[in-house]
């Protein structure tokens, strides 16, 4: 199924339909129309075709309250006639693709070249070659069966480079693979609530089918289309499929409709699923894409690259359920995304790249210009005709030495030792309970400074249970005695716990004998419900009496009300209003309270001051969070304005105040700990009362008594940070932030403020790298603002999810002190591998270079240097990359963003070892025939056999080689290099495998290798040259770092790319400057053309259902335009993602310019675009703003 394109889905789909309509009473094809429809027509539809919805129920043989009866054949037939909830995954590359990628590279494309003209050469026997007059350079005559075997030189390079491409082939493979594996993780933890055969069940999004009566709530991500059938308060952002950020209100009457990738940001309710899969909305996008994408491939090769990729990064619906087109963007484009890490890198790679062009150059135009002189001018031999072939066989000898001197100084192995460690640590953190959705998120988590967490299921068990209450004027410091309460006021109580809260909200029996009941729904719900357990009564028989349909009006709780509150009709035909919030909040608006005997009382203020006082601030002392719960008695008529919300939330009577515990985790003051050892400050944003937010701080850590630290509510705090005007000044954040540990009563604007706040200072020298962690829907604009956004996994909403870049599975802070372990982890296993790595590149280009300036030979050969390369690119960055991490990376403070990748110790260590190495091999080279008594290899002729001499120094070479990986597991200076070798079994099993393929090469090699075999006292002194590698990291270990002050540090990023361009220009919201200075006419008149030529193609697109690419094409040459106007730097294509992708929320502003400010070049960190791309392109369908 997987294999299937989008078109054969989409068509196999439609003749299924076609043949089966007749089983139900309406077809796919009309549900699909029908779900095109928005608000009004749709409403007049559904009247004139079916009646209302519930006859759309009964003709999909379903019922709005019991649901699907839930039986495999039902279930089956279902999945045959209106389709899966499944989008087919785009093909991933073959291994041959992969392949074909790898043979890419420009240094091994030169080598392939010269390698073919070297053989093609060898079987070539002109007939000058017997001629004296021929120059054969160095003189010494040939042996006839050497000239044979001259094509084998060719031949090993050829081998060689294929060796080379099929270790990168696999590595890509094998990491796409792991993208693939991660994703569909991802897509198994997204789990939907349907109720099917009466009961509540939660299934995995792809085995909702249509017919299917859906359980919707607040934070959820729609997985399907669905009509509206019951709920109170609904309101759906779908600014991911019209591009307008303002949120819909959804009502049976006014506006049925629910989409698919569109986001639940308040209330709830349920809806029947119309259209699954590529038939749902975001579906039938999706299938234009890939539709378009196939018929075009046999036309436009090129363009298909180009879109194909773009078509990629449209939000697939099954990721829209998973939260993750990021990822699968991220397995097709993981290389346009460069993190902090990869930026050093590619800077770094690229001068040494450049520094290796240099010395190849130099190396063959020495060799070349020594030849000539040497044959010509010295000699004084002339050209002869027939000598020619013999002369080029030289050139592309002294060729094919430049490259591989330039093929060794390339250090490819770094982007792959990146890759490596990454996906490597990506794995592992999976069983650390780390979901990561973003690789660079695991590298940026090792430099983090600060993390911003939220109190309620992070820092505590999230297991919330009443243990004080305030009740009938009286302070009880535990669960009261049953009898103790009035009966009147005992009724209200479990009726106004009971009815206003989310009848998904449950308290269960739980699982095994002896265990904690199960709470099911929101927390403080669930702490409530057990209150009333507690109190030995029962809140099911109060929902039996009053279901979910017969409530009147709910106000829903959001994070601007604090509070919920749910109208009932009483028998009387008057109504109550049963209010529960935070206590400070709720009892402002009462006016009156319950007394012992369950009467009201008059509640004036000051009683209200010395409640506080009293009652509210001891609990919260003690770490304990104040719920109230109140109710209101209005008249049946006049009908109260139920819209007028200030004044119904108001005249209150108060039932009582409960004190609900949520303890915290066993492990977390241990975590926190950890964290302040590794110099990372831990700070607490809860919407918690200060009280209860400093007691938890302390219990857990956060804060010790006696410490300068800032506790503040989010009222004080905007207080400080704001000028006269209102306006937010960053002096002022930088005033505050540093000593800021606790804020209380936060919004989510707090929140956003604070973290970008810390991120934008310039206060430290470091800038603050920030993770912050969220769960619900209002968290998201933070999650996205951080640096790494770590979202709960388990009381996480799908908006959150979608904002973040790590998913904790088991919602625990403990967790997340493992993320910065691997991600220091990353780190210095890159840094390994660099010291490493540059030690060998900076010897071999030295001995390259110089051996064939002094001897007109490389003593390393082609063939050799590819092996070299190859031990020390693909399998070093293998063992190096794969260290497993310690508990002692904690003990070390941040590196902060603009420290360089090589430090001073690294750089001691390289120049150390080099200079022992060169030093060692150079005395092989001009004195190593006397001290072996053998014959010497410098000055042979072309073909003359391999030479003892030279074998012993490429073998003494790789040996040391070998001792240096050893001594490149530590970078800090230690001393014991061996210490947890055994730790790590990839790193032993490489070390003794190159030994074991080296013994081959030399021994049996021959030729190819240009090895003769070495006798066993020979090999001792090789290996005995390589072990003293490990003395001499001793000796430099010795050498003070402080002292050398002349090294230079390398591979940092400087202050200006430090916080890259799109990260200044990301909040489109505050103002863009580039965009302001870029407001000349012809620009915008570019932007309208742009943007007229994109409608009209869309809107022919739809009509037609036509090729999208014609679309982006021309989308992607008027931006090249607008972009040569703007002359900024920017992608050379426009991607998709940014037309079509399904975003989470959208600040208003951003939405209409994101398009707009595309055009103008600011291409956005990729992950960035993926999660906020505005819906640029569709925006068209219902709304032209040209602003």
């Amino acid at each position: 199924m997987g294999d299937m394109t989008n078109s054969d889905f989409y068509s196999k789909n439609q003749r299924n339909e076609s043949s089966h309509g007749g089983e139900f009473g309406c077809t796919m094809e009309e549900l699909r129309s029908l779900m095109e429809l928005r608000g009004t027509e749709a409403v007049v539809k559904i009247k004139e075709t079916y009646g209302d919805t519930e006859a759309i129920c009964r003709r999909l043989k379903t019922s709005p309250v019991e649901g699907l009866p839930g039986t495999a054949p039902d279930l089956e037939k279902r999945k045959q006639i209106f389709g899966q909830n499944f989008i087919p995954p785009k093909k991933p590359k073959t291994f041959l693709q992969l392949v074909w990628e790898a043979l890419q590279d420009v240094t091994l494309i030169i080598l392939e070249i010269a390698a073919i003209i070297s053989l093609g050469l060898s079987f070539y026997h002109p007939p000058g070659e017997s001629n004296e007059g021929c120059a054969t350079a160095q003189g010494g005559a040939e042996d006839e069966g050497e000239a044979e075997a001259g094509w084998i030189e060719g031949a090993a390079i050829l081998l060689s480079v294929i060796c080379v491409v099929l270790v990168t082939a696999f590595n890509d493979w094998s990491k796409e693979k792991q993208f693939r594996g991660l994703q569909s993780r991802i897509e198994q933890e997204q789990k939907f609530t349907v109720v099917r055969a009466s009961q509540v069940v939660q299934i995995p999004v792809a085995e909702i089918v249509v017919g299917d009566i859906a359980q919707i709530k607040y934070g959820d991500l729609l997985p399907a289309d669905g009509l509206f059938i019951q709920g109170n308060d609904l309101k759906i952002d779908e600014s991911s499929l019209t591009g307008e950020s303002d949120q819909v209100r959804k009502s049976v009457d006014k506006d049925p409709m629910l989409l698919s990738g569109t986001h639940v940001m308040e209330g709830s309710g349920r809806m029947v699923v119309t259209a699954v899969g590529v038939n749902s909305q975001t579906g039938i996008i999706f299938t234009l894409l890939g539709a378009g994408g196939e018929e075009e491939e046999k036309k436009d090769k090129k363009a298909k690259q180009q879109d194909g990729a773009a078509a990629m990064e449209m939000q697939p619906l099954k990721s829209a359920e998973g939260g993750d087109a990021d990822d699968k963007k991220k397995a097709n484009m993981h290389k346009k995304e460069k993190s902090v890490l990869q930026g050093k890198l590619t800077k770094l790679a690229v001068q040494i790249g450049k520094a290796g062009l240099v010395m190849s150059a130099i190396t063959v135009i020495i060799l070349v210009l020594y030849f000539t002189v040497d044959t010509f001018v010295v000699n004084k031999k002339p050209w002869l005709p027939e000598c020619t072939p013999v002369y080029v066989q030289y050139f592309v000898k002294f060729f094919i030495i430049g490259v591989t001197v330039l093929v060794v100084a390339v250090p490819e192995g770094l982007p792959l030792a990146v890759t490596i460690s990454l996906a490597y640590s990506v794995k592992k953190m999976m069983k650390d309970n780390n979901l990561v959705r973003h690789l660079d998120a695991c590298e940026t988590m090792g430099n983090a400074t600060a993390i911003c967490s939220d109190k309620t299921g992070t820092l505590t068990t999230n297991r919330m249970t009443v243990v004080q209450a305030y009740v009938g004027d009286v302070h009880y410091k535990e669960i009261p005695d049953p009898s103790s309460i009035n009966v009147k006021t005992m009724e209200l109580l479990v009726n106004a716990i009971a009815i206003n809260s989310a009848y998904t909200t449950k308290i269960l029996p739980p699982e095994k004998e002896g265990a904690l009941p199960r709470q099911v729904g929101n927390k403080t719900e669930c702490g409530l419900l057990g209150f009333v357990l507690d109190l030995k009564q029962d809140y099911e028989p109060v929902r039996s009496q009053m279901p979910e349909e017969k409530l009147y009006k709910v106000y829903t709780f959001n994070s601007v009300r604090k509070s919920m509150s749910t109208v009932i009709k009483l028998p009387d035909e008057s109504f109550r209003m049963y209010s529960k919030g935070a206590s400070e909040i709720v009892l402002k608006k009462c006016c009156k309270i319950l007394n012992g005997s369950g009467e009201p009382r008059v509640f004036r203020p000051r009683d209200r001051d010395e409640m506080v006082k009293k009652v509210i601030e001891p609990m919260a002392c003690d770490g304990l969070r104040t719920i109230c719960v109140a109710y209101r008695d209005f008249p049946s008529s006049p009908e109260p304005d139920w819209d007028n919300e200030n004044d119904i939330l108001n005249d209150l009577t108060c039932i009582c105040v409960v004190g609900i515990e949520d303890p915290v985790r066993p492990e977390v003051p241990e975590a926190i700990r950890k964290c302040q050892r590794a110099g990372i400050t831990v700070r607490m944003v809860t919407g918690d009362n200060i009280n209860t937010a400093r007691a938890i701080a302390i219990k857990c850590g956060i804060i010790h008594p006696g410490e300068d630290f800032l506790c503040l509510e989010g009222k004080e705090f905007n207080r400080r940070i704001r000028n006269e005007k209102g306006e937010i000044e960053q002096e002022r954040i930088d005033k505050i932030w540093p000593k800021l540990r606790v804020l209380a009563r936060s919004s989510p604007t707090d929140k956003h403020t604070l973290v970008k706040g810390i991120i934008d200072s310039t206060h430290t020298e470091q800038r603050q790298v920030v993770a912050v962690t969220g769960d619900g829907t209002n968290d998201g604009p933070a999650l996205k603002k951080a640096d790494v956004g770590f979202a709960m996994g388990i009381a996480g909403t799908d908006v959150a999810k979608e904002a973040s870049d790590i998913i904790l599975t088991d919602d625990n802070f403990s967790s997340i002190v493992k993320a910065v372990m691997w991600g220091r982890n990353v780190y210095d296993s890159i840094s390994k591998f660099l010291q490493f790595q540059l030690t060998v590149n900076v010897v071999a280009v030295i001995v390259a270079f110089t051996g064939a300036c002094i001897t007109q030979d490389s003593p390393l050969k082609a063939v050799q240097m590819l092996w070299v390369n190859l031990i020390m690119d693909t399998f070093a960055s293998l063992a190096l990359a794969t260290e497993p991490p310690t508990e002692t990376l904690l003990l070390r403070k941040p590196y902060g963003r603009n420290k360089p990748l090589i430090s001073r110790t690294m750089m001691k260590n390289i120049l150390g070892h080099a200079v022992y190495q060169l030093t060692l091999i150079f005395t092989l080279l001009f004195v190593g025939e006397k001290m072996f008594q053998i014959d010497s290899g410098r000055n042979a002729p072309l073909h003359s056999p391999p030479s003892e001499h030279y074998t012993i120094i490429f073998n003494t070479f790789v040996m040391m080689q070998l001792f240096n990986e050893i001594n490149a597991r530590k970078i800090h200076g230690e001393r014991n290099v061996f210490d947890g070798i055994f730790r790590n079994p990839i790193f032993c099993t490489i070390v003794l495998g190159t030994f074991a393929i080296q013994i081959v090469i030399v021994q049996f090699g021959g030729k190819p290798f240009s090895c003769s075999p070495l006798q066993l006292d020979q090999w001792m002194w090789c290996i005995f040259i390589g072990l003293g590698e490990l003395v001499w990291g001793q000796v430099i270990a010795t050498i003070p770092t402080s002292r050398l002050k002349f090294l230079k540090e390398a591979g940092r990023l400087t202050q200006k790319e430090e916080i890259p361009e799109e990260e200044l220009n990301e909040d489109v919201e505050e103002i863009d400057h580039a965009e302001r200075e870029l407001r000349r006419g012809q620009i915008l008149w570019f932007r309208g053309l742009n943007r007229i030529q994109t409608q009209i193609e869309v809107v022919n697109t739809f009509k037609s259902g036509a090729s999208f690419q014609g679309a982006l094409r021309r989308q992607s040459s008027v931006t090249s335009q607008s972009q040569d106007v703007a002359n900024l730097s920017s992608p050379s294509r426009v991607s998709l993602s940014n037309a079509l992708s399904s975003p989470t929320s959208l600040p208003p502003a951003a939405a209409g310019r994101e398009c707009e400010s595309y055009c103008l070049g600011h291409h956005r960190r990729q992950r960035r675009v993926g999660r906020r791309a505005g819906a640029g392109a569709p925006r068209t369908w219902g709304a032209a703003s040209y602003d």
